[in-house]
């Protein structure tokens, strides 16, 4: 008797917990937002304001994975450098305004206009290596990314000197060729910057990443990262977000139909729904694959569908506000991933050097900023203003109605 009356007392008491729980108000679209931009400045205020000051080699901690096998000297500052810069460009891409936010977006934007002359001029600590080793095509064209994002606050604004200086760097990439995977889209991004630029670019780059592309594209939204399917978070780390854009420019150009660009939103789009419901009840989502110290990025193709504003009829844009909001308190809230400056730490969720690839340094962690895209959505869009909204597998998991998933063919 008495140890059903005990197991009946901790049923009580945990019906009551939960029921106190759900009962916590949600927060606000304006809440989320602050959250959103905050963890954003922090993450991305190291690497700017560093390089803005031609600290960011000093001041850079340069920890490497087990087993590391890169030039980590040559290759990690401009990492870091690229793969902010396309994180936080749509942020900063929206015009200034006295609120806290956008103090914060000012400082960013000031600072990285700043350093980016830095980063081509040959005199300053902290002029970035575009000359050798490989890994640095790829940086470069994470750089180009944001600038083709946001060409207004962070590419026009810039001196003729260093645009100028800038454009010879890229040029300089083509002693090098990519590997024959998601690595052709480095060089065909890069081109197609190049060409929106009013330069003229490689046309066998830029036709070869899109060709092969196209080649690889397996169905239901999802592409080879190459001749071989690998099932990792690659289609949102780098394919679809790059190919949409590279895309973009040459349908600008008049390089591409109309109809190709379509084709390739669409399964961008279709890929999307697959990360929503990626997005568990409580807010983690499956550690799968190489490169999953870039946490947060492995939501970026999701994000840019909601930029866009191209997420499908079924996803509200505040329940893609909600699920990824959910994935952020659940990785950076309860664990330390910052050193005692502010860095970014090799792991997953907190500290764990065990899980980076041999490829990855402080500077590669920078991927994370990808998935803070929608921050470029003004305040009063309805990804922030509309009220708290569950994302998918919270309803499917909790025994409300959901749309059932089905593949499509194109």
């Amino acid at each position: 008797m008495r140890k059903k009356f005990l197991q009946a007392g901790v049923l009580q008491l945990l019906l009551a917990v939960s029921l106190i729980s759900n009962a916590q108000p949600h927060t606000t679209g304006e809440q989320d937002r602050a959250y959103w931009a905050g963890l954003l400045y922090k993450m991305a205020g190291p690497v700017i304001f560093n390089l803005a000051n031609g600290t960011l080699k000093k001041n850079m901690p340069l920890e490497k994975a087990p087993g590391y096998a890169l030039k980590a000297e040559k290759v990690t500052y401009l990492e870091a450098v690229g793969r902010t810069v396309a994180g936080v460009a749509p942020w900063l891409a929206l015009p200034d305004d006295p609120t806290k936010e956008g103090q914060m977006r000012k400082e960013l934007r000031t600072a990285l206009l700043k350093g980016i002359a830095n980063a081509v001029d040959p005199s300053n600590p902290d002029y970035l290596n575009f000359r050798s080793e490989q890994q640095v095509l790829v940086d470069a064209a994470f750089l180009v990314h944001g600038f083709l994002r946001a060409p207004k606050a962070l590419w026009e604004p810039l001196s003729a000197q260093t645009k100028t200086r800038l454009v010879t760097e890229l040029k300089a990439l083509r002693t090098r060729a990519a590997a024959y995977n998601n690595w052709l889209l480095f060089s065909g991004l890069t081109e197609a910057f190049l060409l929106f630029a009013g330069e003229e670019p490689d046309p066998v780059r830029l036709q070869y990443a899109q060709n092969k592309m196209s080649e690889w594209y397996e169905g239901d939204g999802w592409y080879s990262d190459g001749p071989h399917f690998s099932m990792d978070y690659y289609n949102s780390f780098v394919i679809h977000p790059m190919l949409t854009d590279m895309s973009k420019v040459l349908l600008d150009k008049k390089r591409m139909k109309a109809d190709q660009y379509e084709a390739v939103v669409k399964r961008m789009v279709r890929y999307s729904e697959f990360l929503e419901r990626m997005i568990a009840p409580d807010g983690s989502f499956p550690p799968f694959g190489r490169s999953i110290t870039y946490r947060t990025a492995a939501f970026q193709a999701l994000g840019q569908v909601a930029l866009m504003e191209q997420l499908p009829d079924y996803i509200q844009p505040a329940q893609v506000r909600c699920g990824l909001t959910a994935v952020m308190h659940r990785m950076y809230d309860q664990y330390s991933n910052f050193d005692k400056n502010g860095w970014l730490v090799l792991g997953f969720c907190g500290a764990q050097p065990e899980v980076a690839d041999y490829y990855t340094s402080t500077g590669s962690l920078y991927m994370a900023t990808l998935g803070f895209l929608p921050l470029g959505l003004p305040a009063d869009h309805a990804f922030w203003k509309d009220p708290y909204t569950e994302w998918t597998s919270k309803r499917a998991w909790s025994g409300k109605p959901f749309k059932k998933d089905y593949k499509v063919s194109y």
